[in-house]
């Protein structure tokens, strides 16, 4: 059971969200525009937040900056008709750790919603440390050279199969297979874009040439172990 916030201004959609995720004994809190929704993560903590992109008032992207700029590591879900990939990835950079494309089975959400929470209580092994890297999924931790940074749901899920593979060279479709398989918004182009986000955090900011994320050619990505 989780507290969520769920900012969202279609009441019929809000009330099948509200609905749904009380039937899997969750409390849902809902805000219908986002000066009320940002307000609402000024009082009082919630475990998972839901907020759609485009909202009365501030935006969902916007109350997301805002969120994280204070400092708060809450995951948040976004909530968008925005199909393309730049926009997406507009959302993730805002500070959103994951993101549903309207319109969506809430089926969907709801495996979302459960894959944070299993990552929250420790439902997956043990530190993995690889070069400067550690990564602990029980605790949803990555640090590089001791120091915490922070990843997405899908980037963290995905840059902890590759330390669990190291060195072996995988498609595109294994890897969204056995990653994303969850994900109807899974794609090739989305997987680049998760893997730039990722060397982002984990590569060495003196060789921007050089990446523990190999791509190899007409093959696949391997993670090289030596760093």
């Amino acid at each position: 059971m989780a507290k969520i916030l769920l900012v969202e201004d279609d009441i019929d959609l809000a009330t099948t969200v509200v609905d749904g995720l009380q039937d899997e004994r969750h409390v849902v809190e809902l805000a219908t525009n986002g000066n009320d929704g940002a307000y609402l993560l000024q009082l009082e903590e919630f475990d998972i937040i839901i907020l759609d992109w485009d909202l009365p008032g501030k935006s969902g992207v916007e109350i997301a900056k805002q969120f994280r700029a204070s400092g708060k590591k809450t995951p948040i879900i976004l909530l968008t008709g925005r199909t393309l990939i730049d926009h997406k990835e507009e959302g993730i950079e805002s500070g959103a750790d994951d993101y549903l494309t309207k319109p969506f089975d809430i089926r969907e959400l709801k495996m979302r919603i459960k894959a944070i929470l299993r990552r929250a209580s420790g439902g997956t092994g043990n530190q993995i440390c690889i070069a400067d890297l550690m990564l602990d999924p029980a605790k949803y931790k990555l640090t590089k050279s001791g120091t915490d940074v922070h990843l997405a749901p899908k980037d963290f899920a995905l840059l902890e199969f590759f330390m669990r593979n190291p060195d072996q060279v995988f498609s595109v479709q294994s890897i969204m297979s056995r990653v994303w398989s969850y994900d109807s918004d899974a794609s090739s182009e989305g997987l680049r874009s998760a893997i730039r986000r990722i060397r982002k955090v984990i590569d060495a900011a003196e060789d921007p040439t050089h990446s523990m994320i190999e791509n190899v050619a007409r093959v696949g990505y391997r993670l090289n172990s030596s760093g």
